[in-house]
């Protein structure tokens, strides 16, 4: 299951360089190629959603089927397991939940460069017409 999460992890990096690298002011030479690269990148990338929910049903079955360690009835060692437990659930939602936000952000701010950059066609087109 660890594999699971190297890659999802890896995916939500990809996707956080991708927006910044697509907002960073100053790149207008290397702009076209990176959109272009991006917007080959979303069909693919968009595999992260399914995946993302699968790991969240996952999450949820290990939250449902751990035994609960309340009062004295555990050990402190089982305790501690069991804290564990909780925590790295709690990181792993928040995983996929940057996952998804990247996915989104990514989705949308290559929308709106390629508005841009269609837009500044556009009056590159008007000016020189006049």
């Amino acid at each position: 299951m660890a594999l699971e999460w190297v890659v999802l992890g890896y995916a939500a990096a990809a996707e956080a360089i991708m927006v910044i690298l697509l907002t960073i002011p100053g790149l207008d030479a290397l702009r076209k190629g990176l959109i272009a690269v991006t917007r080959n990148l979303l069909k693919p990338f968009l595999s992260v959603v399914p995946f993302c929910l699968f790991l969240l049903m996952d999450i949820y079955w290990k939250y449902e089927t751990r035994p609960s360690c309340e009062g004295e009835s555990c050990t402190p060692s089982e305790h501690l397991r069991h804290q564990k437990s909780i925590m790295k659930s709690q990181r792993n939602a928040l995983l996929i939940a940057s996952a998804l936000l990247f996915y989104w952000l990514l989705y949308s701010v290559t929308n709106l460069v390629v508005k841009i950059e269609q837009l500044n066609q556009r009056l590159e087109r008007l000016k020189n017409r006049d």
